[in-house]
């Protein structure tokens, strides 16, 4: 590893970056990036003052502050990513004034947009429009005036549930609001800037892709494959994906630019490998990348994967390798200082270690294996570059979503080389699709049979996922690790690696080490395992009760104006108020009295039949309606605990 940073001077460069969008997040009160920038730019000019025959001995001296300027510009960066993303709205209703940043998708209830506000504040947030024409119509770039309250995003305070809170943060959007069609309206005028250029242009696309007459599965799947645009795909699709393994196929990265590179390259082979030509021809594959990176809405993972291979396209051009450690460390290097809050995007984290991980491990897989045709050398390399990527993201995969795909090197075999033939066939389909305007007639015969072998892999390649997905044991499910072990068997990855092949001791007593604090680490867990629990979900418009034990939930059924099944504790659980003119004979006590799913519920009416120590309002329950249980509650001195404001509630068993 130490070989590899010598020669990647901008993997030396990273460092600083890193580190100081690191110190920042995790470190409060870190010192204003201006004070770091003015010792770095004192450190640097200090060098100079140094007499020629020391000039050597403390040459670091200019490398530490260069290091240090880094550092500050990092850190200034994320200071101002992160007041960006801050929750700084008026307290109250106000008017305000923005722009649709993207294209707006559909929700249940609502349509939802990410938009730019630029008067009051300047703040991107995420609003929910009422369904309605003009809702429908809204397209990115569109300024708009609305009135709203805007509300911080919430988590929904459910063991082991996705952190929504800080992902927008990471994202940097500051707020949220539901807006009533009677509380916007249109300008009439259009933003423009680049990326909301991008997003109309790869709006007209998929309206483009509509005309083709395919059905809502291979639309979706070609705009996915093709666009990144995953709004369309259905639960089904994506939990066949995941759980196939084939998951990363569904967002635009690297694999599918550098499909089309391929195309590129084949388009303009004509121009030879040399000279002025091939000078030109990797300037057009640069243009051409950069143009479909532009179409695909500009996501992270594109740009990364573009940045590459633009590195790679150049030192083409001057017969140098491009495809390397340092092209990689450069595209990282400028996306973090441009937006330092990508680090903590897991598809930035799980791109970057799949990039490395075949850097790393696939010249080594291909020692081993002989190739004696050009068929056996191309599946060679699809499983070593699959398996190697794999080793790459699987601990990632773990600690972020405790799941593992089991067939994962088998589905990839399949899905990948499906994956480049339908990006293909849909060249052919775009170019007679457009033609077919002309009226002539062996245009649309040409469109007819390539829009069939487009909907044949398309099919194809469902048919495969839904198949693996349905396997006995395709998917490891609850195997969530913690960071010090992601960092521990990386280490044991890595060191074995390197003494498989250096047949040093040193890389062997790392791995030992590694494994034994891993070992140390899970042993650790087990004896401090968290008690089982029965939990009171928050989950939106629904009543969700059930245990958790060992990181897995099993939902309990619960019958109307049940008991919840527990050990010390008397819990009854309320859906339906037969209550209302009623006199009970005597009252009852309990622990914990759950109210859900009927809004007709009074406690002044209640508490002459139950005698409850706590009171817990799920979900389920209206907000006014809840908000009114809470006012009787508090009147009566009740503990009162709101799960849709506060967070699940929870019992150890």
């Amino acid at each position: 590893m130490s070989n590899i940073a010598g020669k990647t001077p901008f993997l030396r460069l990273l460092i600083p970056v890193v580190v100081g969008i690191i110190a920042n997040e995790f470190i409060p009160g870190f010192p204003p990036a201006l004070y770091i920038g003015l010792l770095g730019t004192a450190v640097v000019l200090s060098s100079f003052f140094f007499s020629k025959n020391k000039k050597y001995n403390f040459r670091w001296v200019f490398g530490a502050g260069i290091f240090t300027l880094i550092f500050a510009i990092t850190a200034f960066q994320y200071q101002q990513s992160k007041d960006y993303a801050a929750f700084r709205f008026p307290a109250q209703e106000a008017v305000y004034k923005g722009y649709v940043l993207d294209i707006p998708q559909k929700k249940p209830r609502s349509i939802g947009g990410n938009i730019r506000i630029t008067y009051p504040v300047d703040k991107k947030a995420v609003l929910y429009f009422e369904k309605n024409a003009d809702a429908y119509s809204l397209q990115p770039g569109d300024e708009i005036i609305f009135s709203a309250k805007m509300q911080p995003f919430k988590n929904t305070g459910n063991p082991n549930d996705f952190d929504y809170a800080r992902f927008m943060r990471i994202k940097g959007y500051a707020g949220t609001a539901y807006i009533p069609s009677h509380r916007w309206m249109k300008q009439g005028n259009q933003k423009k800037s680049l990326y909301t250029l991008s997003q109309k242009m790869r709006a007209k696309a998929l309206v483009f892709y509509r005309s083709f007459g395919l059905n809502a599965d291979e639309y979706a799947l070609i705009s996915a494959l093709t666009l990144g645009y995953k709004s369309e795909l259905s639960d089904n699709i994506q939990e066949a994906f995941r759980a196939s393994g084939t998951a990363h196929v569904l967002a635009v990265s690297g694999l599918h630019v550098g499909i089309i590179y391929a195309i590129i390259f084949s388009l303009l082979s004509f121009l030879g490998n040399s000279g002025k030509k091939n000078t030109l021809k990797q300037i057009l594959i640069i243009l051409c990348l950069w143009g479909y990176a532009f179409l695909a809405g500009l996501p992270v993972s594109v740009i990364r994967a573009t940045i590459m291979l633009t590195i790679f396209c150049g030192a083409n051009a001057f017969h140098r390798k491009g495809f390397s450690y340092n092209s990689l460390a450069i595209a990282a290097f400028f996306i973090l200082l441009y937006n330092p809050m990508s680090l903590f995007e897991v598809g930035f984290q799980m791109s970057f270690a799949a990039v490395f991980a075949i850097l790393f491990f696939k010249p080594k897989m291909d020692k081993l294996f002989t190739h004696r045709n050009k068929i056996s050398k191309a599946i060679g390399n699809m499983f070593t570059v699959t398996f190697s990527a794999q080793l790459g993201v699987f601990p990632l995969v773990l600690y972020y979503f405790g799941t593992f795909p089991t067939y994962f090197f088998i589905t990839n075999l399949i899905i990948v080389p499906l994956i480049g033939i339908l990006v293909y066939s849909l060249l052919p389909v775009l170019i007679f699709s457009a033609a077919s305007g002309l009226h002539i007639v062996i245009f649309s015969w040409l469109f007819a049979f390539f829009k069939w072998i487009l909907v044949f892999v398309c099919d194809s390649t469902l048919r495969v996922v839904y198949f693996f997905e349905t396997l006995p044991f395709a998917q490891l499910s609850g195997k969530h690790i913690t960071f010090v072990q992601v960092f521990l068997i990386f280490t044991l990855l890595f060191s074995m690696v390197i003494f498989l092949e250096k047949r040093k001791f040193r890389p062997l007593f790392i791995f030992l080490v590694a494994a034994l604090a891993l070992s140390l680490t899970q042993t650790a867990i087990i004896i401090n395992k968290a008690p089982d629990r029965l939990i009171v979900y928050n989950r939106p418009g629904i009543t969700e009760i059930g245990i958790l034990s060992h990181n897995r939930n099993t939902f309990l059924a619960i019958p109307e104006n049940g008991i919840v099944p527990h050990e010390t504790r008397r819990i009854i659980r309320l859906s339906t108020n037969v209550f209302n003119d009623k006199i009970p004979s005597k009252s009852i006590t309990a622990d914990y009295l759950i109210l859900s799913e009927d809004n007709t519920f009074s406690m002044k009416t209640l508490s002459r039949f139950v005698s409850a120590g706590m009171v817990i309002l799920d979900s389920s329950l209206s907000r006014y309606a809840a908000s009114k249980i809470a006012e009787e509650c508090s009147a009566m001195g009740i503990n009162v605990h709101d799960v849709a404001q506060t967070g699940a509630f929870s019992i150890n068993l």
